[in-house]
């Protein structure tokens, strides 16, 4: 049985359509209008995404004018997922970061008609802004997006020093001072000494939060989530750091550019270029941490058993879409491969990482 998915219909003036089309790169918004279940709304849309731009099946970002709300958020964003045979790494990888415990975005598939003409199954995901923390009765706090690889918690990058302590950082909610205490959190992170630094370092960030966000991208081995793709948030009422991952798509076996990506690209205390996820494995205790719960994982939440349901009722959610898809339904034999490729990376992934432990001791 075809199970259904929404359909976001987008509409927009010719001339609109053309001037979005005739500069992928400008940011510019322009008006449009969207139906979703009979109800309108005008919008403004741009493409989003960086390396994606130029592919043949674009991502959006979509601001809601009137109204001005849709489904408790202000703005979303339209992920074409294009280089993903699956179409749901993205999600797969959201959604086990919050059986971990770590803040996610909301995320669920829909079919989009722009202009009447059939672009394909989306992934339409929550924005991380100041309605993300109200939906989940969070203080109001300064959340940073993560832009580029200068965010690795470091002075320098690639050993070059970078031109700003926050460089890399996109200010999403906060002020000058925000901008001040990012600073801190950098300063603390690289001047600290070995001795204070475990005892300095739990009054800036979550460290369970942390590490556990750790495990999510060591197992699902997004390789660009550690100096990338992720969303920084403070805390208000404790003060402290979370990270809130972003943009997993290239994750659970396959590459950025949709090839097979081997088990053991990501080593076990994850990508070395994050100094932060450096210095906590420097620490005993944190290491301790980070090793017994990433076992734990490993035997609870990283295998098939858990899994398998999962992936299965994505696939078969989304396979009679894909079928029409413009630009997937002539992959459709590599899309149903997809569950076995990514059952078979958690067996392998589960099995390399446990032949590692001995590192963390």
């Amino acid at each position: 049985m075809e199970i259904q998915i929404p359909n976001f219909y987008i509409n927009m003036k010719e001339e609109d359509l053309e001037e979005l089309r005739s500069d992928i790169w400008n940011d510019l918004p322009l008006p449009a209008n969207l139906i979703i279940d009979k109800s309108i709304y005008d919008i403004d849309i741009s493409y989003r995404g960086s390396y994606t731009r130029p592919f043949r099946k674009r991502s959006y970002f979509i601001e809601f004018i009137e109204p001005d709300m849709f489904n408790g958020g202000r703005e979303i964003h339209l992920n074409a997922e294009y280089r993903d045979p699956s179409l749901f790494r993205n999600k797969l990888s959201l959604d086990f970061f919050y059986d971990l415990g770590v803040l996610s975005p909301k995320s669920y598939h829909v079919n989009l008609i722009r202009n009447d003409v059939p672009k394909g199954v989306y992934l339409v995901l929550e924005s991380v802004d100041d309605l993300f923390l109200t939906n989940r009765d969070l203080p109001i706090g300064p959340i940073y997006y993560a832009v580029n690889n200068n965010a690795n918690f470091s002075y320098t990058r690639d050993g070059r020093k970078k031109r700003s302590r926050i460089s890399g950082y996109r200010q999403k909610i906060g002020n000058k001072e925000d901008d001040e205490a990012l600073r801190k959190l950098i300063d603390i992170i690289n001047t600290t000494s070995d001795m204070e630094f475990s005892k300095t370092i739990p009054g800036f960030v979550n460290i369970n939060k942390y590490i556990h966000w750790m495990i999510g991208a060591v197992c699902t081995m997004n390789n660009d989530g550690f100096t990338h793709n992720y969303a920084l948030y403070q805390n208000t009422h404790t003060g402290l750091y979370e990270v809130i991952p972003w943009d997993y798509d290239a994750t659970w076996g396959r590459k950025v550019d949709g090839g097979i990506m081997n088990c053991d690209y990501v080593p076990i205390q994850g990508k070395k270029g994050n100094y932060l996820c450096y210095r906590i494995l420097q620490v005993q205790e944190f290491r301790k941490q980070y090793k017994e719960r990433l076992e734990e994982v490993l035997e609870t939440k990283f295998t098939v058993d858990y899994m398998e349901n999962k992936i299965t009722a994505l696939h078969q959610q989304l396979l009679p879409h894909v079928m029409n898809d413009p630009y997937k339904k002539r992959k459709i034999d590599k899309f149903k491969n997809e569950p076995e490729i990514i059952c078979q990376f958690i067996l392998d992934r589960s099995n390399y990482l446990k032949q590692h432990f001995s590192e963390l001791d």
